[in-house]
């Protein structure tokens, strides 16, 4: 009987102990995976659920978003979603991936939604962007070289002019070109575009207004924007492609809310506005 105790009681003791052991491996993992797991906002103590959601972008758009000179990715946008993760308690992965592939990754489930000063219109609506609130209100203008003889849209008649692919500014431009007779061309990226224009290719570009003056001021480019060439604008907004992203879509405007009203916001824009 002792010894039928005695072996009892070392069975037990294992299971004890084989008990406290998976019980400390389970806190190990989670713990490895908690300080694992990291965003550019948020943290997975305060997140909302498990899941990291994957936000396309563009390369650049300065001040929404660029590469700054300590090869850090920065901007409104991307302050923006940080500060909007951080008050919701979600995880999340911003990509740089460019205008035309963040569109392309967000319709093709490779990204959960997009931020890249995308103008709220109801063409994109109607072809499938879903929209949140509002977040920035942008005119668009025109530039031109700093020595050019062109002061407005009459001056342009038979000569090229520059806009980026699939932006405001470009469909402000084809709105505007048969009744000043100037023809345009496309480029994929604003760095490019701008250098057409510096280098003569065409005589003038389009782009909304809070990025062209950021972009002469901070590359100390030869161009100016020219007054009286503005829209009226419209509101920049967070976009995903999928209804079932919605639940992405309803934080970022809680959270919007939320920064608009204890000043984060305003602290955002005049970081990059001053």
């Amino acid at each position: 009987m002792k010894k039928l105790f005695a072996l009892g009681m070392a069975a037990m003791m294992a299971l004890s102990l084989a008990a406290c052991g998976s019980s400390a491996s389970s806190s190990a993992a989670a713990s490895s995976a908690a300080e694992g797991a990291t965003s550019e906002g948020a943290t997975a103590e305060n997140a909302g659920s498990d899941k990291t959601w994957v936000i396309a972008t563009d390369t650049v758009f300065k001040p929404f978003e660029y590469t700054d000179a300590s090869g850090n990715f920065v901007g409104i946008d991307v302050d923006i979603v940080a500060a909007i993760a951080e008050d919701q308690g979600f995880q999340y992965e911003m990509k740089s991936l460019g205008w035309d592939s963040a569109i392309a990754a967000c319709q093709a489930g490779q990204a959960d939604g997009m931020i890249a000063g995308a103008s709220i219109t109801d063409e994109r609506k109607e072809s499938g962007w879903i929209f949140s609130d509002g977040y920035y209100t942008a005119t668009q203008t025109m530039t031109v070289a700093a020595d050019s003889d062109i002061t407005g849209f009459e001056d342009l008649a038979g000569k090229n002019v520059a806009v980026k692919i699939g932006t405001q500014g470009a469909a402000y431009a084809e709105s505007l070109k048969d009744q000043y007779g100037f023809t345009i061309t496309s480029f994929e990226d604003s760095p490019t575009m701008y250098q057409a224009v510096l280098g003569g290719q065409c005589v003038a570009c389009f782009e909304d207004t809070p990025i062209m003056q950021a972009s002469i001021k901070d590359g100390n480019l030869a161009l100016k924007v020219l007054e009286d060439t503005a829209n009226e604008g419209g509101d920049y907004g967070f976009a995903i492609f999928n209804a079932d992203n919605q639940e992405l879509i309803d934080m970022f405007n809680a959270g919007l809310a939320n920064i608009k009203a204890n000043g984060k916001y305003d602290e955002i824009l005049a970081k990059y506005l001053g």
